[in-house]
C-alpha cells in the first residue's frame, strides 16, 4: 500500500519541464506570483523552500500554506527538409506544495515542506520521427524537508535542514530507426522504477539591515538519484534475439543539481514591496543519461549541460486589508548546449510572466492565486550524439514551446 500511495503522488506530480532542464519552478502561490522571488521576502511558510532562515521572522505562531498548479504545455517539432511536423500529446499535470511553520519562541522556529522541484513529462506520438530518442518520459522527484530556523538577533537569522528526495522514472523509446518484429511493429524498450530515494540538504541566511531592507541567501545541495535493478521491458523484438532480453533490469543515475540563490527585497512603504532574486543552477553535473542493462547492453546518451542563471523580479501591492496584488517576471537561461537538444527537454531560453493575488477570507484564512505564462525562444537545433553502427546520426529540427500555468492555494495562520 505504501508503494501504491507513493506511485500515485508521483503520477500526480509528473510535470512538463518549463524551467531550465527538468527544473519545475512552482514552489508557492505567493512567491510564484512575484516572479518566483522569495529568498528575501517574509510572507508565509513558503519560506521553508525559499529561505528557511526567514521562518523565525514570521509574525504568526503557526502557519501552513498548501497549493497546486495546473500545467498546460505545448511542444511542436518541424523539419522542413524532410517534411516532418509533430506535436506532443501531453496531458495536464498538477504539481503541488505544502509548507508548515511553528514558532517555538522568539529565537527558534521549525518547519516542514513537501514540494516537487524537479520533473519531466513529455509524450510524443508513438513511432514519430524521433522515436529512436524518445516516445514518452515521466520523471518526478518529491522533496520532504524538515527545517530549523534560528534568530541570532533582530537583524540576522540562519536556517536549514535535511532533504529526503523520492523519485520515479518511466521512459520509452524505440531501439533504433528501423528494427521491427515479423508483424512490422517497431522494437522498443520501456524502463520503469519508483521509490528511488536519496538525501541532500538546504541552508539559508537572512539579514535585515533596516525595517525596509531584507537580504537573503539560500543554497540547496545536489542530490543524485540512482535507479538500481529497475524493470526493463523490451517489446516487438525480432524472434532470433528476443530470448536475450527477457527478465532484464537496468541501472541509471540522474543528478538533481545544486542551486544558489541570493536576493533582496525593499518595502517602499506600507503598501509596496519590490524583490529581486538571482539564481545559479549547477547543471554541469548532468553529463549523460546512461542506462546500463543487466544483459550487458547499454544505452549511452551524452547531455553535457552547462550551468545556468535565472534573473527574477517581483512586486507586491497591499490594495486593501483583504486584497494583496502581485506581479513579476523572470528570465531563465537554458542549460542545454548546441548539438545536445534531445527531444525530452528541447527548450531554449525563456521569458516568464507571472501575477496573482491573496484574498483574506478571515483573520486566519486566506486564498492565494497565481498564474505563469512561459514563452520559450524558438530554437533550430539538433542532437548529434545518437549512434548506430558506430556512427553519429544527428536528429535536427525547429522546436516551439510554451506553457500556461494557473495555480490556487490556501494559507492558515494565527
Amino acid at each position: 500500500m505504501k508503494k501504491i500511495t507513493l506511485l500515485a503522488m508521483v503520477l500526480l506530480t509528473s510535470a512538463l519541464t518549463y524551467a531550465g532542464g527538468y527544473r519545475i519552478a512552482l514552489q508557492g502561490q505567493k512567491q510564484l506570483a512575484m516572479g518566483h522571488t522569495g529568498v528575501a521576502v517574509i510572507n508565509s511558510s513558503e519560506l521553508v523552500f525559499f529561505n528557511p532562515a526567514g521562518l523565525t521572522f514570521l509574525n504568526e505562531k503557526f502557519t501552513v500554506s498548501a497549493g497546486v498548479n495546473t500545467v498546460f504545455a505545448n511542444i511542436s517539432f518541424q523539419n522542413a527538409q524532410y517534411g516532418w511536423y509533430t506535436e506532443d500529446n501531453n496531458s495536464v499535470s498538477t504539481p503541488f506544495n505544502v509548507y508548515a511553520s511553528y514558532k517555538i519562541n522568539d529565537r527558534f522556529s521549525v518547519g516542514l515542506g513537501v514540494y516537487t522541484p524537479y520533473g519531466s513529462g513529455v509524450t510524443y506520438p508513438t513511432d514519430w520521427e524521433g522515436s529512436h530518442l524518445i516516445n514518452d518520459i515521466s520523471l518526478s522527484a518529491i522533496y520532504f524537508q524538515p527545517t530549523l530556523s534560528v534568530r541570532v538577533n533582530d537583524k540576522l537569522s540562519f536556517g536549514g535542514g535535511p532533504i529526503l528526495a523520492v523519485g520515479a522514472v518511466n521512459f520509452n523509446r524505440n531501439l533504433d530507426r528501423t528494427t521491427t518484429n515479423v508483424e512490422g511493429e517497431r522494437a522498443n524498450v520501456t524502463i520503469d522504477d519508483s521509490g528511488i530515494t536519496a538525501w541532500g540538504y538546504t541552508l539559508g541566511m537572512m539579514l535585515r539591515p533596516s525595517e525596509k531592507l531584507t537580504i537573503g541567501v539560500n543554497y540547496r545541495s545536489e542530490i543524485d538519484m540512482n535507479a538500481e535493478d529497475g524493470e526493463a521491458d523490451f517489446q516487438n523484438l525480432p524472434t532470433g534475439v528476443a530470448p536475450l532480453f527477457q527478465n532484464v533490469t537496468f541501472d541509471a543515475e540522474l543528478p538533481l543539481p545544486a542551486e544558489l540563490t541570493v536576493g533582496a527585497s525593499y518595502a517602499i512603504n506600507d503598501k509596496w514591496l519590490v524583490a529581486f532574486d538571482y539564481n545559479r543552477a549547477y547543471w554541469n553535473s548532468y553529463e549523460a543519461l546512461d542506462v546500463i542493462f543487466s544483459n550487458g547492453n547499454e544505452s549511452l546518451n551524452p547531455r553535457n549541460y552547462k550551468n545556468a542563471s535565472t534573473y527574477r523580479f517581483g512586486l507586491q501591492y497591499k490594495a486593501t486589508q483583504r486584497f494583496t496584488l502581485r506581479g513579476g517576471y523572470y528570465f531563465d537561461e537554458s542549460p542545454v548546449q548546441s548539438g545536445y537538444f534531445a527531444p525530452e527537454t528541447p527548450r531554449n531560453d525563456s521569458d516568464n510572466f507571472t501575477g496573482g493575488f491573496t484574498f483574506n477570507i478571515s483573520d486566519r484564512f486566506a486564498l492565494d492565486a497565481s498564474f505563469l505564462y512561459v514563452h520559450f525562444d524558438e530554437v533550430d537545433e539538433s542532437y548529434n550524439y545518437y549512434q548506430e553502427n558506430g556512427q553519429n546520426v544527428p536528429f535536427s529540427g525547429t522546436y516551439k514551446n510554451n506553457a500556461f500555468v494557473p495555480g490556487l492555494g490556501i494559507t492558515y495562520g494565527f
